[in-house]
């Protein structure tokens, strides 16, 4: 049984498992890096269910004024570039995507086709961060994207009393650093396995042919080498003692509707069906919902 996540929201299976939820509070989502590059975010279905509230944060101006000219009701955006405090120098690259506070090493830039192009920095200017924890127009974070090309794990380090309650992080990761100084997948990943996530699922997994080869004459072809991937924690639903009622229902719904990840949502709605703080026969009526939604053309 499979069912894709972006077509989730629109399902009587997402709207059988939020009736079930009967949730208290919108879920706090934040999106570090919020600009609008390729696919709409994960958590659009939370959006668009009216079941969640987004703080979005992008310290570029041309980007924030779109994400602000399109934003929704429960959408704010912020200019605040979000790292350990300090002031550091924003590499300003001619795509826009790869933006950073790290900057773009060549050498590896040389070893796929394009980036040497798009890393190309063509303005440096000097710009202030804030810690995470510090930002007062967060209150928590149940749900946290964050794509901010190499510059995630001092987020994290500066974020984690925000970051305690959090339930799902999607992350971008690099196997091959296109950054100097960027922390590799390795370093990210025992971080957050340290403060109690697991990996949950590859988002989306970005495989490169190694320069000069070219892939039936397609430069954006890959072929084996791993380069970057985006990776969703959630938190360690194997201690479930360590999680709260909210918390699990809030698991139910991210897995759900951002991911279509029914396997996890069940677990968690089976855990909250013992605890009687979710019907049980609602339960049933979710998996019931879900055969069906799988079955359609």
């Amino acid at each position: 049984m499979t069912l894709d996540a972006p077509k989730i929201a629109a399902t009587e299976a997402a709207r059988v498992l939020i009736d079930l939820l009967a949730l208290d509070r919108l879920i706090s989502v934040v999106d570090i890096g919020a600009s609008r590059i390729g696919d709409p975010p994960p958590y659009r279905p939370l959006l668009a269910s009216g079941i969640a509230r987004l703080t979005g944060f992008e310290p570029q101006a041309e980007e924030l004024a779109k994400l602000c000219a399109a934003g929704q009701p429960n959408e704010t955006y912020l200019p605040y570039a979000v790292g350990d405090g300090a002031e550091h120098t924003l590499h300003v690259c001619a795509a826009s995507g790869m933006t950073s506070l790290l900057r773009p090493d060549p050498e590896t830039l040389a070893l796929f086709h394009e980036f040497p192009r798009w890393g190309q920095v063509v303005e440096t200017r000097r710009i202030a961060t804030r810690r995470l924890d510090e930002i007062e127009e967060v209150d928590r974070i149940d749900y946290l994207k964050i794509d901010v090309q190499g510059s995630e794990l001092p987020i994290f380090e500066n974020g984690r009393d925000k970051l305690r309650p959090t339930m799902a992080i999607h992350t971008e990761v690099s196997f091959v650093p296109l950054y100097l100084e960027q922390p590799p997948f390795g370093e990210i990943d025992r971080a957050l396995r340290s403060w109690g996530f697991i990996p949950h699922a590859y988002a989306s997994l970005n495989r490169r042919a190694i320069f000069p080869v070219i892939i039936d004459n397609d430069p954006y072809r890959g072929l084996n080498q791993l380069l970057e991937a985006d990776i969703v924690y959630v938190r360690d639903f194997r201690r479930p003692e360590r999680l709260d009622d909210e918390q699990l229902k809030f698991l139910a719904a991210i897995a759900y509707c951002c991911y279509g990840s029914y396997d996890l949502a069940i677990h968690a709605l089976l855990l909250l069906a013992k605890r009687d703080a979710v019907a049980g026969n609602g339960v049933e009526a979710f998996v019931a919902a879900i055969r069906k939604a799988a079955a359609a053309p």
